[in-house]
């Protein structure tokens, strides 16, 4: 597998936790954590939102995220391992310094275009020396976007969008959730029989043509989904209205056949889409750090757009569906935390094409309109990190001026990606008649 040249280096430079404010990661932070200090693969994840209307001075906008983030302890977090530790030791938060405009809210002087420059940054890994995350101000052709990125170990997809939301100026009369302070402990997960994750590890998914190494380059192909054609799609049922997540991963099962990308082996399990779902309780929905499961869904490659979108809808709508996230929430975070022989090979199957297809991941801002002083948000995209063997993955972010679909894949993949998201926005016109 190919590994980005400055990981073993990052990783060795973040040795350092011998601190008395050292504690031990989670599980799952530490499984994330381990994917890039291995040099397996870069772990930066993102989400960019773009803006029409006048862009904010650098200035201003370092002083704006550091008035309302510098009370979020858990963006003081650095990782690292103990120094006499080995490279087998469990890795560690530590409490950083204070928040550095100059560090995280960087200047961005790439005169690229914002989906080259956006695949640059994703391609970075942020290593151990600061606090692993930035804000980014790049310029677009109708405006601009923020990009918030971060090591996946430290905030996941819900995290992200929670502080893009924080940051920016909600209607008045709707203040909208905030991300709220302090370092995120676990959710409270229900204590389910732990058969029930178990069984969810069994193998459901097979190897499609592009699994294999992937590259230390990036490539983002996105496409815009208007609200009233997504609207028009999830209305596609008769039985009634569709998700629009389930709208989604029926676009991408229909993307994923007529691109070609399904393979032919009949005999071996179906394409199978790991989907990851929220964990949090109601009352902790904007808890920062890493508090998901993946629940896999199979994908119908088969029949009429329609049929497809109602296997998905009837599966992803079953009650037992966050149950059985919540399921493998705790049998995950129960884990002892130490590597060992069968931790370490559940981590590999979990990677691997036999526990799932492809990611495909949605989320939402759930708010009205938002802004950056007198600039409107128009829309947001989800960039998640790629796993080891998985150079595509594929996602739906919704706000409330339509949705984009985003297509992320390792350079040696770009074609595809270009291809697939095109695809996906030909299911969804499809549906919506």
């Amino acid at each position: 597998m190919s590994a980005h040249p400055s990981l073993p280096e990052l990783a060795a430079s973040g040795r350092a936790s011998e601190r008395s404010d050292a504690t031990a990661m989670p599980p799952l932070d530490a499984w994330l954590y381990r994917h890039q200090s291995s040099g397996a693969v870069c772990m930066t994840a993102g989400v960019l939102a773009r803006f029409e209307g006048p862009a904010p001075a650098l200035p201003r906008l370092r002083e704006l995220a550091r008035q309302r983030w510098r009370a979020y302890e858990r963006l003081r977090l650095t990782p690292g391992v103990p120094a006499a530790g080995g490279p087998d030791a469990w890795p560690h938060w530590t409490t950083g310094p204070a928040f550095d405009p100059g560090h995280h809210v960087p200047a961005s002087p790439s005169p690229a275009p914002l989906e080259a420059r956006t695949a640059q940054l994703l391609a970075h890994p942020l290593g151990p020396a600061m606090p692993p995350w930035q804000l980014h101000l790049l310029p677009a052709a109708d405006g601009f976007a923020l990009l918030l990125r971060a090591h996946h170990a430290l905030l996941d997809g819900g995290s992200l969008v929670a502080l893009l939301r924080s940051l920016l100026d909600a209607p008045a009369g709707v203040p909208g959730p905030r991300a709220r302070p302090g370092t995120a402990q676990p959710s409270a997960v229900p204590r389910l029989p732990s058969a029930r994750a178990l069984a969810d590890l069994l193998p459901r998914a097979r190897p499609l043509p592009f699994h294999g190494p992937v590259d230390s380059r990036r490539s983002v192909a996105w496409c815009r989904i208007p609200a009233a054609e997504l609207s028009a799609a999830r209305d596609a049922l008769p039985s009634g209205r569709a998700s629009a997540n389930a709208v989604f991963l029926a676009a991408a099962a229909g993307a994923l056949r007529a691109s070609g990308a399904t393979g032919r082996l009949p005999l071996l399990p179906g394409v199978c889409a790991m989907v990851p779902v929220d964990v949090r309780e109601g009352g902790a929905a904007a808890v920062l750090g890493n508090h998901y499961a993946t629940v896999r869904v199979p994908l119908p490659t088969g029949a009429t757009a329609q049929r497809r979108l109602a296997a998905v809808d009837a599966f992803t709508r079953r009650a037992a569906l966050k149950q059985r996230a919540r399921a493998q929430a705790l049998f995950v975070s129960s884990r002892p935390r130490r590597h060992g022989p069968v931790s370490d090979a559940l981590g590999r199957y979990a990677d691997s094409p036999f526990y799932s297809s492809v990611l495909c991941s949605s989320l939402a801002t759930y708010a009205g309109p938002l802004a950056l002083g007198s600039a409107r948000l128009t829309g947001i995209a989800a960039l998640p990190p790629l796993s080891p063997g998985q150079p595509v993955a594929m996602t739906m972010a919704v706000h409330d001026t339509g949705a984009t679909v985003t297509v992320m894949t390792d350079q040696g993949h770009r074609h595809l990606g270009v291809r697939l998201s095109a695809l996906i926005r030909q299911e969804i016109r499809g549906l919506s008649g």
